[in-house]
């Protein structure tokens, strides 16, 4: 029995914990925070409940696997998951408007015919096509085995790029996710689509490899799920599953230093002076250098940097809660996208350090009891992907109120009287993620994504120094409540069955 401390209680941590657990080992978790969960947050006030943290779950097999692995109750048997239908509704700036069926490839295909005109779906649908391809290519390196010393190969973008003929020019051949949008979808509000995919991820359209197609595609195939109570339920059940498991957790605790003896980790030093000895420490926070000592950044770039964005700009989310009188009418689509006319002076000013003047807003309205006082009441999430606290004062109460008020009057177009509607308002910025996470600036990680010569990889499980191991979403294989998940089971295979471990089958 190894004694292992884990630094950091976000569900790639706890989804480590509990399989170390399982296999016999002495976990303590040690979370500088007073509560577990990392960025599956919640917000309640007067009978109101929001999610402040990701609203939706997507490749469910990845917790129904820990699950199964860790206990005798499955997933379904902790939480109650339910598939979003229709998946998203989406509202371009030309006033068109569709809603896409959820896991539903013809409904997909018809729905864009019918809303954006005949042959949208078809070349949706072949774009679909080539992005599973992708997924075929890439999905164990990238997803379901360690970060390879020779990762290299997953600098080649998967991505089967299709080359157009231009006339009395050579032919082009998409490079990046925008490049797909104008050279192989055509249609600006299909490339609107795709970009608003991408954004939602973290990532620059401008810059993200075509490989990101697999986040699309990955949503489109396996479908959305929505967890009964919110999200931060998975969270709950995953953290009642380590109990179960006799994981200790220690809140209230923030680790300072990695200790070191005789060339490999032994242990944890808390910012009360305490050191705990340990056999293996896993890292499931963002890697800093007193917490990961020995990590090199890879050679796209330091970790959380990527083509495009400067040092420390890694975007975060601006929420904006909204509590309402009335009713959710009848009808009502739990997720719309609110498409803005210029998608790319948003995306200079998110990537370029500044607050977009008309973003992008994902609107989400879960027709759940748990989240109102009563049927008579609404509860509605607006989300915007934003630059990270530091380039953007996200502490300035003038400069939120704007973007706040902004962002309410573009979600108006998806909620029938909203401004009448309007009890109270509140707002998360990247500063108060920063303060919960202790992630810098507030920034939320993106997948890792094969292609752009590894540039968008993160640094992987294993660390230069022996006996330390990274989990969660600032480490391979990215962010994402998948992903994340992935990280935990990928770690605890390491550490179990030690450097020969090349994933699950």
């Amino acid at each position: 029995m190894a004694r292992i401390a884990v630094i950091g209680a976000g569900t790639g941590a706890m989804a480590a914990a509990a399989r170390l657990a399982v296999a016999g080992h002495r976990v303590t978790v040690y979370e500088r925070s007073r509560t577990y969960g990392g960025s599956l947050g919640r917000h309640a006030r007067d009978g109101f409940v929001f999610d402040t943290g990701p609203s939706l779950l997507h490749l469910p097999a990845v917790y129904r696997d820990l699950f199964v692995k860790t206990g005798k109750k499955s997933l379904e048997q902790c939480v109650t998951l339910t598939q979003v239908d229709p998946a998203s509704r989406h509202l371009f700036a030309d006033g068109t408007a569709v809603s896409l069926p959820n896991a539903s490839r013809a409904g997909v295909v018809g729905a864009l015919d019918a809303a954006l005109g005949e042959g949208s779906g078809a070349r949706w649908g072949e774009f679909l096509d080539r992005a599973g391809t992708a997924w075929d290519r890439s999905r164990r390196p990238l997803l379901e085995e360690p970060l390879r010393d020779d990762h290299q190969v997953l600098g080649r973008d998967p991505y089967p790029a299709v080359r157009r003929r231009r006339l009395l020019r050579s032919a082009r051949q998409a490079r990046t996710v925008a490049e797909v949008g104008s050279v192989e979808l055509a249609d600006p509000r299909l490339a609107a689509l795709l970009d608003g995919y991408a954004l939602s991820y973290g990532l620059d359209p401008r810059h993200a490899p075509a490989a990101a197609a697999l986040l699309p595609y990955m949503e489109e195939t396996f479908g959305s799920w929505y967890v009964a109570g919110g999200m931060r339920a998975l969270a709950d059940a995953v953290y009642e599953r380590c109990l179960a498991r006799r994981v200790t957790f220690v809140f209230g605790a923030e680790v300072v230093r990695v200790t070191e003896k005789d060339g490999r980790a032994a242990g944890v030093e808390l910012a009360d002076g305490e050191s705990v000895e340990a056999d293996h420490v896993v890292l499931g926070a963002q890697p800093r250098p007193e917490l990961s000592p020995g990590q090199e950044p890879l050679p796209g770039g330091a970790p959380g940097e990527r083509p495009g964005v400067e040092r420390g700009r890694v975007p975060g989310r601006f929420l904006v809660l909204l509590s309402l009188r009335g009713a959710r009418e009848a009808g009502a689509v739990h997720r719309t996208v609110v498409h803005p006319a210029d998608g790319a002076a948003e995306q200079e000013a998110v990537f370029g350090g500044r607050a977009a003047e008309r973003p992008t807003v994902t609107v989400l309205r879960p027709d759940d009891p748990a989240t109102r006082p009563d049927g008579e009441h609404e509860a509605v999430t607006l989300m915007a992907t934003v630059a990270p606290h530091g380039p953007v004062d996200w502490t300035d109460a003038v400069l939120c109120e704007r973007f706040a008020e902004s962002m309410i009057g573009r979600a108006a177009e998806a909620v029938p009287g909203l401004r009448e509607r309007m009890i109270r308002s509140e707002t998360r910025t990247p500063a108060d993620t920063a303060a919960d996470t202790g992630a810098e600036g507030g920034s939320v990680p993106a997948p890792a994504l094969a292609g752009a010569d590894g540039a968008f990889l993160h640094s992987g499980n294993r660390t230069p120094l022996p006996g330390l191991y990274l989990a969660g979403g600032w480490s391979h294989p990215g962010g994402g409540m998948a992903h994340a998940g992935m990280s935990g089971a990928l770690v605890a295979g390491l550490v179990v069955e030690g450097d020969g471990f090349r994933g699950s089958r």
